[in-house]
Parts: C-alpha cells; structure tokens; sequence
C-alpha cells in the first residue's frame, strides 16, 4: 500500500439534539493517531441543509476520507457519503436508510423505546424531554457530563424523518457500524437490522445512545480501522 492511498482524514458528522462538540473524546483519540479529522455542525433544519454543511467540509478535505455519522447522522451521510471523497462509512448507532427512503421508515416493524421522549414546540422542532434526557440518551454518563449534553440540546426540525433520501451511499462504499448495545433511543433490533442490511461490519458497545460521548476509544478504533481497511482496498 502507498502512502498516497492512505486514509488518514475523518469527518464526523453528530445527529440529532446535539451538536459537534459530543465528539471530543474520538476527535482527541484519533488525532493522536495522526489522523485529520473534522467536525461537521449540522443546523438540523432540514436534511438537504446538514447533507450541505457536511459536504462543505467533504470538499476541503485533501484526500480520502472516512466519513462517521451518529444517529440522525446516518441519514446524512447516508446521502453526502457518495462524495468522491469518502473511501468509507461508519454508523455509530446511526439510521442507514436505502435510496427512496425515510428516516421514519426504519422505525416500522420495531419496538417502541418508552425512554425516549421527543417534546415538539409549535413551530415543529423537537428537542429531548428534559426529565427523561439521561435515561434515554446518556445513561452511562457522567452525571455532569449528561446534564451538559441535555442543556446544550439542538432542536431538530421533526420535518427532516419524513424526507427521504435520494442516493444511499452504502450501497456502493464499505460501510462500518459500532452499535450501542443498551441504547434507548433505538430499538437494538432496529440497529442491527440496518447494519445488517447494508452489509456493515459490525462492533457490539456496552454503552448508551451517547456511546460516541461514553465509549470515545472504541468509537475510534472502529473510525481507524474502517481507514485501514479502505486504505488496503485502495
């Protein structure tokens, strides 16, 4: 393997109610591997506005890229994935709809997640019912570290689940997942039925929905060995 075939950026690209700043801990991990990573900030109006912003930071990548989405995130880079930059997909605990479809549509058939709780205002964003926050997102948390992730919420326009998606990057890329085994925002049958169907190779976490927050190691060493991986098939 040259060295020109290397993979050595990583764009991560966070989901719903959150904003960027949840991936310190693998931005920290990887960079100290020599990798370039960057972090997407998705204004989460509609899905057409984060794929945008997460391909302005495709586009001043300067090569190969292992492109990372959490939750809502997989939607994104579902649809911005077909850059010709990225080499690589990985989905931590991230919606993977195929072309055509919604994010909505991969909840049908699987189990409600009671903990889980959506507030949405008059004006159609959703942002995580405060009393419930911990528990459904960031159970493994730190007690302070949860309530700075449940008070640096981004509102979501609810909009964007009803949007589908018009090209499915998996099906062409090599894709990744790192699953959050006691996640409580998705059923675990859901997760590892995306993950499943779009042929991931998949890495089971002891965490929570927030694994990217919790489980910052492991995140990474799945992010660095999808850029090992897409470097030898380069």
């Amino acid at each position: 393997m040259g060295e020109n075939n290397r993979v050595n950026n990583v764009v991560l690209v966070h989901g719903a109610f959150a904003d960027g700043s949840g991936w310190r801990g693998v931005y920290d991990s990887l960079t100290a591997r020599g990798y370039r990573v960057s972090i997407v900030q998705n204004p989460l109006t509609s899905l057409a506005d984060d794929v945008a912003a997460t391909t302005r930071v495709l586009d001043v990548q300067d090569g190969p890229t292992i492109l990372v989405g959490h939750s809502w995130g997989g939607t994104v880079i579902t649809e911005a994935g077909v850059h010709d930059k990225v080499a690589g997909l990985v989905y931590v605990s991230a919606l993977a709809p195929d072309a055509g479809e919604t994010t909505s549509q991969q909840y049908e058939g699987f189990a409600e997640t009671p903990d889980f709780v959506i507030d949405v205002a008059e004006d159609g964003y959703g942002s995580l019912n405060p009393d419930s926050f911990t528990i459904g997102f960031a159970a493994d948390a730190s007690d302070a570290d949860a309530a700075f992730l449940r008070d640096s919420q981004v509102p979501i326009n609810m909009s964007v689940f009803a949007t589908p998606v018009t090209r499915a990057a998996w099906r062409d890329k090599p894709s990744w997942a790192a699953i959050a085994t006691e996640d409580r925002a998705f059923d675990q049958a859901m997760l590892q039925h995306m993950a499943q169907r779009i042929g991931a190779e998949i890495t089971n976490v002891p965490a929570s929905h927030a694994l990217y927050v919790t489980q910052p190691g492991i995140v990474a060493d799945v992010i660095a060995t999808a850029a090992e991986k897409a470097s030898g098939s380069r």
